[in-house]
Order: C-alpha cells, then structure tokens, then sequence
C-alpha cells in the first residue's frame, strides 16, 4: 500500500505563497509517442512575504510536478547542472538569488499513455487537457495552486494533418506552418488565471459556429467543436450558450470579457465539464443532444451544464478561489446560479423538486458517512475526492439561504459588490459572505456555521393553539448528529418558509405577536436551539406549511397525519410542499407495507394513497410535469436513507406492490392520460421545451405503471412507442419498462434492435448498459458482467463505467446487496482494477461499500471486508486510500 502520499492537508495551515508568476509562455511540441513542454516562468518574490528574512537570503522555489522528465532547466539564461537543483517524484526545487527572476524549463510527457486522464492526455486522436485540481503539475513544473495567477500565451505544435485544430485559452494571436508536415498556433490570455484552468486541444475537428452580442454591444465569436460524426448534435448546446450569457447579464449584469468563446467535446473526461477561460471543455455526455439520440433529460443536462461552465467565467475565473478549502465559493455559487438558470428556463417547482429530491437521496447520504465534511472542509487528503455533493449542492443551498434571508435585491445588491470588489483574485468563503454583510448592512457571523459545521441538521416542529387567544405558537428545535471530528454542534440559522392554511385551503395572514400586519407567505430565521414564534388573530386552528420552497437543507419533522398530508397536496399554495406533502404520505404507506413484509404479514396498501394519486391523474388543469413527480414514488435509495438498518429486500418488495397495486387500481385514469399523450406526440415533432417535457414526463411514468400488469393492448403500445418513436425519450423508456418486463421475447427483441441501431454511437450504448445494469430482475450481477465483454464497454473511459457498473452498484440496490456479498465483490475487483487506471473514477465508485454501517450485521461483515481488501490490494492511490481508510475508521 502507499503511504508517501497519506499525507492530510489542513486549511489552518494555509500560507500564502513565497513567489508569483507574473507570465508563463508555453510551448508545446505534439507527437505521437511523447510531448515536449517548453516553459518560461517570469517570477517575482510575493511581497506579503517580505523581501526574505534578514540575513538569510530568499527562500527556495519549490515547484510541483508529477511524472515529468526533466530535460532542461535554467534560472536567468543560465542552465543549470544537476547539483544545482533538487529533483524528487513531486517537486524541483531551485534557488534564487535576487527578488525578480526568469525560470525556463523543458520536459518530456506522455499523454497517449496518460489513463488517469489528468494533466495532457489523448481522448481517442485528440489531445485535450484536464487541469483542476491539481493537473498542471503533470504537465510542467508550476506552482501549482489557485492563488497563483499569471497570464498564459501557448504555442502549440502538432503534424498538421492529424491535428489541424490547435486551441488553448483566450485568443488567437499568430499561427504559421513549419517544415516536415508541422504547424503551430500561439494563443494569449489577457487574464490572469491560475493553472488549474489553462486548457490545450489538439485534433482533426469541426465546428460549429455562432455569435452574440454583448449588452455594451461587443461581438463575441461562439464555437463549438466535435469530431466530425457528432456536428449534427451541437444546437441545442449552442442555442443553450446563448440563452445564458443573456441570462447572466439580465440577472446578475455579468458580461462575458473575451472576443471568442470556445467549447470542445471530449470522449474521456473524468467530469461534467471544465470551465477553462474561454476554452471550456466538455465530456461528450454534456454538450452532445438530439432528439433521435438524447433523452429530454439528457436536453436539460446540457442546457445546466453549458450555462454552469458558461457561469463559472465570472463565479470562478474572473473570481477564483484562494485555496481548495475554499472550492464551494465557486461550485456551490455557480450551481446556485446554473440552479437559478433552469427554474427560469423550465419549470422552477419541478427544478426544485428534482434538485431537492437528488439532495435528500444523495448529499444527506454523505453527510451521514464517513465522508462527512463541511461545505468548506478542515482537511484532506486527495483534494480530487472533496468534488462532492457537500460541496457543490449543499453548497449551493447555503447560497439559497443568503438569498432568502437577504431577499432578491439585497442577493444581487450582494452579488455585484462581491465581484466589483474581488475580480481578479483568488478569494475565500469568508470573502463572499463579507460582500453581502456588507451590501446589506448586516451580520451573518453565526450564519457562517453552514460553511465549517458538517452533518444535516434535524428540525422538530410542534404546535399550540390557544383558542380563546386567537394564538398559534410554534415551537422548532434543532440538534445535528455527530459526524467525523465534529462531535458537538452549535445552532445553525436555519431559515423556515411557511404559511398556515385555513380549514377551505386559503393562506392565512401571518402576523406575528407584536406586529401590526401580516403577509400570506413569509420566512422566519430559527438561530437558537429551541424557539417559539407565536402567530396571533387566528381564528381558528390552521394547518401549516412548513419550509415551503425546500428553504433550508434540513430534516424536517411533523407530526402529519396522513389527511393533514392530503389536505395538503390538494390546496398549499406552495408547489414543492404539495408534492413534499405527497412524499411524506407515500413515506408513511411505504414504512407501513416495509413493516409488515418485515413481520410476515400480508401486504395492504393504505387506499388514500391510491384516492390521492387517482385526483392527481383525473385533474387535467394541473402542470403535467408536476402530475409525473408526484406519482414518482420515493426510490429505494431515499427510504435506504430515512431507515436506521437499511431492509434492502424490505424495501423492495414495499415499492414493489405498491407500484403494482397503483397500476391496477388507477389502471382506466393512467390509460387514458398516456392514450392523450401519446397520441399527441406521434403527430407532433420533437421539441426541447418546457410542456413538451411535461406531457412525455407523464406519458411515460404512466406507460411504467400500465404495464406492471399482464395486459396485452399495453404491451403492443409499449412495443408500438419503441418501435415508432422519433424520440429517445419515448424510446428509452419503452426499452427500459421492457427490460424489466416478464416479456422475454420483446424484451430481447428490443435490446437486439436498440444495440444494433446505436453500435456506433457510444453515449446511447451507455444509455443501453444503464437500462441493463439497473433492471431488478434477478440475476443482475450476471447480466453485468456478460455486458462487460461487450465491444461497446471499457475500463479505461469513465463514462462506460459509470453508464455500467456505477449504474448496477448505485441504482440496482436489491442485487448489489446480494445476501451472498457478491455484488460487494464484483464492486471491489473493479475498484482495484481502476485503482491502477483512474484513481479519481475508481474512489468515485467507492461510495456504495462506504455506507456498510447503514446496513444488517451480515452486509456490514461482508461490505467492510471487501473494504479491507482493497485496503492491502497493492499500491494504492491517495484518492483510494483516503476513501478506503476513512470509511473503516
């Protein structure tokens, strides 16, 4: 096992860098079997760190690098021996004598043989760059960290025919050929970035390409480019770009600040996308859609992520993050703005709802693990692994409760002073915070522990009416459960949307004791341990609403009954607390069928689940879109979640029958909606729009339900919908409901046909190992494996293993859990196969086995076993080792 990289990296150590980087010229010569990098460092003694200390001279430059030959080095023209320099596996170690200083250097790299894709590396024939976090280092020696910024221009070299399109950040300033075949491009960025966001591509290419027009008036040159088989699946991530950068204007007057804005899609990406100034690069998954090859879900992921990485030019880029403590001030802010984008572009309940509900299934997971962190973690070890969902999506929900406490224009008031005050530095958390105290003149000292406390806080709510007094008190106590090095917490400011529902359904005004009027809707801040608000001229007893919007990330608790919960789906005013109201019903009828599988007992479904559902079907004026979440039942994922031993097969068979009875007892309303829509859609085009969304959203949850029976004009409408669909929306759905069919022969029909139909396109082969992997028909570890042979699936691209074993270990619960512990294997043979390949993807799949305490004595036995294996497998990377060890601790 490796231990010379277990070294933990704490934020109180942080100090500020000895030396800057004022410019970096880089010169890179492309060939087949290896990379020369030819690097000039203009550097300068940092004067926060003095001038040196008094009669001791400056201090040693030590730069990073990884897996680098060092060919050259030479300080102010003057080349220097091996003696003169110290060379480890991590660092270079020079010294200056004066305070201004030239470092030039020259090595040897190999991306074409770089798996981890970190650093430079090939996708296929293209050569393209992955820098953030620490990548730059495995491309020359730098200082490597997000609070040196320096001004890059990048001559890139390359055979010509083979790659005749040579990118790098900001814009094209010279470009020539050279003897043998060769050319060359020379690119400046006239911003200072720190390295992590330099980005180089190299290929035989196509493009794209657009314009817009800035709100001074600026043209700006937009392209997108792709391997050639892929130009016709580029417009919606155009058009998506574009809706954007005038969303960014319109909502926070940020204008984009470069003559051209590039983005390349790439095979092999171990992430979403990367915000590289002016040249962002994306994994093919998330820019690549088109209604024969991209789900409607697939459409709206592009539309995020374009707009996320576009965001990210002002919220991480012209503003950047001090050090990797501090990584939330730019993901968590920039999902809160790409979060904002998509509620204006589509549904804001329905967004809501899916970002809440993800949240709930998977953030508070972590927060329950042994992963446990803050939004602005203490340590690390591997900064790769803290690219979580604490990070980016709690993060984003603590930007939310800024905005609510603050209301809108106190936010933007906020927003403006914090990048008028801080472009062009790398700042931390604290820095953010402090632009919207001071905007709005207010204190959010306490509020801060969002940012160092780790864990979900619980909220407990009780109520008192005094009816003689026209009184309703409410009292909300609040606690947070240890998590790793955190044993105690202090109060958080938890901000609680609410309203108070009369016996007709109507808003009552919320006037607080003291107060002389009130509004229907209003936030109250909870700061203390337990707090009582009092609500006076109520006349008679309401029913509240409570954190309407989902306004704080918290455990809420209620005491609801399950008509409370009815009252409230069909009449709160709030559309996420109408279908949160629903959750917790289906919560409270799914516990109680979980129960009685437990005991032996015969399954019976509470009726007023199904009476609830049948009025949401039959009620043709309501959002569709809304309709389809609300008849989605909470996973097996979320009930694992909310039970204190997770009852893997319990929980199954629950969802199960109750998905069974749904479908026969609401059979007539859900044949008719999907007969509606159906019909509409084999006569209208595919369009990537907010109601078109909607009516295939409802169309295919209600195909899901139809055919958990046996009937025979069901099956030939879903066979119908595979076979003559325009859409993979339609298509995919129908293919997935079959796989997990009892009907052997249209489902192998359908699987032969599908593959075959889509051999050459690899992003909907993933779609077709998905489907696979997830089916909870038994024998799915088998099924898995036997795909792993196929051509289509490799170890070595992310995407496919996310697509097939990332799919199988954390969406098929009830055959990973196998009692026999073989799922729990097949999860460790793979990790340690990709421990050698991509440390980052195969940590990443790590979570499953880490949650082994959420389970009965054998699975702990059997998942914490296959940890330890791990653990002595062989020589293990920092991003495996840290996952690893912190979960046996």
């Amino acid at each position: 096992m490796r231990t010379e990289q277990a070294k933990t990296i704490y934020l109180k150590d942080y100090q500020a860098p000895d030396y800057l980087i004022d410019e970096t010229t880089l010169t890179f010569e492309l060939h087949e079997d290896h990379t020369l990098v030819h690097a000039q460092l203009v550097m300068r003694r940092n004067p926060e760190k003095g001038a040196g200390l008094p009669g001791a001279g400056l201090p040693p430059l030590v730069l990073d690098g990884q897996e680098l030959e060092l060919l050259a080095v030479s300080l102010d023209d003057r080349e220097l021996a091996p003696g003169d320099y110290q060379l480890d596996d991590s660092h270079l170690t020079l010294q200056p004598t004066a305070a201004q200083f030239t470092v030039d250097s020259t090595v040897r790299i190999h991306p074409e043989s770089n798996t981890a894709l970190e650093g430079l590396y090939k996708s296929g024939s293209m050569f393209c760059t992955q820098c953030e976090a620490e990548g730059f280092r495995k491309i020359t020696y730098y200082l490597d960290r997000p609070d040196v910024m320096s001004k890059f221009t990048t001559t890139v070299s390359a055979e010509q025919h083979h790659y005749p399109v040579l990118l790098s950040n900001g814009n094209p300033v010279a470009s020539g050929s050279e003897e043998g075949g060769r050319h060359w491009a020379t690119w400046e960025d006239p911003f200072k970035k720190p390295a992590y966001l330099f980005a180089l591509v190299a290929g035989d290419l196509w493009c794209v390409e657009d314009s817009f027009t800035t709100m001074s008036g600026r043209n700006v040159a937009l392209r997108i480019y792709v391997e050639p088989e892929n130009i016709d699946k580029c417009q919606h991530a155009m058009d998506s770009l574009k809706k954007s950068m005038r969303w960014d204007e319109e909502a926070y007057g940020r204008e984009y600040d470069l003559d051209i804005f590039m983005i390349v899609a790439v095979n092999d990406f171990n992430m979403g996308a990367m915000e590289n100034k002016g040249l962002n690069i994306f994994n093919s998954s998330a820019v690549l859609a088109r209604a024969e090859t991209a789900t409607d879900a697939a459409h709206q992921r592009v539309e995020a992520i374009v707009a996320h990485e576009y965001f990210h030019n002002w919220s991480g880029n012209r503003v950047t993050c001090r050090d990797w403590f501090q990584l939330s001030l730019k993901e968590g802010f920039t999902v809160f703005r790409d979060a904002g984008f998509s509620s204006d572009m589509n549904s804001a309940t329905v967004k809501r709802i899916e970002d809440v509900a993800f949240l709930r299934t998977h953030q508070f997971a972590e927060d329950s693990g042994p992963m446990a962190h803050s939004v602005r973690p203490d340590s690390f070890i591997e900064i790769s692994n803290f690219y979580t969902l604490t990070v980016y999506e709690k993060g984003s929900e603590v930007v939310g409760m800024i905005r609510t406490l603050l209301g809108a224009e106190g936010f933007r008031k906020g927003s403006d002073l914090y990048f008028e005050r801080h472009d062009g530095q790398a700042v931390t958390c604290d820095d953010f915070v402090k632009a919207m105290e001071d905007a709005n003149g207010v204190d959010l000292t306490q509020f801060k522990r969002w940012y160092s406390q780790s864990g979900t806080p619980r909220l407990e709510v009780s109520e008192a009416y005094d009816a003689a007094a026209q009184r309703y008190t409410l009292t909300f106590r609040q606690s947070c459960p240890p998590t790793p090095g955190q044993p105690t917490k202090e109060p958080f400011v938890i901000p609680v949307a609410l309203g108070l529902l009369d016996a007709q359904g109507n808003d009552l005004p919320l006037r607080l004791d003291g107060e002389a009027a009130g509004a229907s809707s209003r936030v109250l801040s909870v700061t203390e341990a337990e707090q009582s608000f009092s609500f006076v001229g109520v006349a008679a007893k309401p029913l509240p609403s409570l954190l309407r919007g989902f306004s704080a990330p918290v455990k809420l608790s209620f005491p609801y009954d399950r008509d409370q919960l009815m009252f409230l789906m069909q009449h709160d005013s709030d559309g996420f607390n109408r279908w949160e109201a629903g959750q917790q019903l289906s919560v409270q009828v799914l516990q109680e069928l979980i129960g009685q599988h437990q005991r032996g007992e015969a399954l019976v479904l509470d009726p007023r689940l199904l009476h609830a559902l049948r009025s949401l079907i039959e009620d043709e004026s309501l959002d569709q879109a809304m309709v389809a979440e609300m008849l989605s039942l909470p996973g097996a994922a979320y009930l694992s979640e909310l039970s204190e031993v997770a009852d893997i097969d319990a929980i199954h068979a629950a969802r199960e029958f109750a998905r069974a009875q749904i479908g026969e007892a609401l059979f007539a309303p859900l044949w008719r909606r999907y007969q509606a829509n159906r019909e509409v859609s084999r006569h209208s085009p595919y369009v990537a729009e907010e109601s078109h969304f909607a009516r295939r959203a409802l169309q295919n949850i209600a195909l899901s339900y139809l055919m958990l029976g046996n009937d025979p004009e069901v099956l030939a409408a879903c066979v119908d919908q595979f076979d003559n669909s325009d859409n993979m929306t339609e298509r995919l759905t129908a293919l997935a409901v079959l796989v997990n069919s009892p009907f052997e022969a249209e489902r192998g029909r359908a699987l032969q046909m599908f593959a075959e139909h889509f051999k050459d396109n690899p992003l909907v082969m993933d779609q077709w190992f998905s489907v696979q992997a997830a089916s909870y028909l038994p024998g799915g570890l088998e099924r898995v494996k036997e795909l792993m042979k196929h051509p289509a699936f490799t170890l070595k691209n992310p995407n496919k293993v996310r697509a097939l074993i990332g799919a199988f270990a954390g969406q098929n619960l009830v055959n990973f859990h196998a009692v026999d512990g073989s799922g729990y294997r097949f999860l460790a043979d793979q990790i340690i196969a990709l421990n050698a390949l991509n440390p980052q993807i195969a940590a990443r799949q790590l979570s499953p086995l880490t949650r082994w305490r959420k389970y009965d004595a054998a699975r702990q036995a059997l998942m914490k076993a296959e940890l330890e294996r791990i653990l002595v497998s062989g020589e293990l990377s920092s991003d495996v080792y840290e996952v690893v060890s912190k979960s046996l601790a």
